[in-house]
């Protein structure tokens, strides 16, 4: 998958990251994809108000 402009800048929660995903709703952001799980963790990607996508994901809690 490829991004405009290359590469996808992403940003780490360490907990709450569906409430992450409706705080950016409630900023008038868009949620682009997920929030989904992946091998090391969970990960959802948005779209700003000015069309910018970046990634909020947070790691996989080790028992």
């Amino acid at each position: 998958m490829s991004y405009p402009g290359g590469g996808l800048p992403g940003m780490l929660v360490s907990s709450g990251l569906d409430a992450s995903a409706e705080a950016v709703r409630a900023a008038g952001g868009r949620v682009v994809e997920g929030p989904y799980g992946f091998p090391g963790g969970r990960r959802f990607r948005f779209a700003d108000p000015s069309g910018n996508e970046l990634m909020v994901w947070s790691a996989k809690q080790l028992r």
